[in-house]
């Protein structure tokens, strides 16, 4: 299920795409970005319509995506 990241609440926001940027394995290319930084970049991309929140009831978490 998709979920507006208009209607999160800013704490819960910014916990999900922290949570996003700190997995194992993103890449964000050649240049090293700090942690903030790709925080601001998600961000970003959620304001352009780029990447959406998503929410899954079966295993109650949420993750980000790219738009369709």
């Amino acid at each position: 299920m998709e979920i507006p990241h208009s209607q999160l609440s800013d704490k819960a926001l910014r916990a999900i795409i922290e949570e996003f940027v700190s997995r194992e394995g993103s890449e964000y290319g050649p240049i090293e970005f700090s942690f903030e930084d790709k925080v601001d970049h998600v961000i970003k991309q959620l304001e352009r319509g780029e990447v959406v929140v998503t929410f899954d009831a079966a295993s109650e978490t949420c993750n980000l995506i790219p738009s369709c």
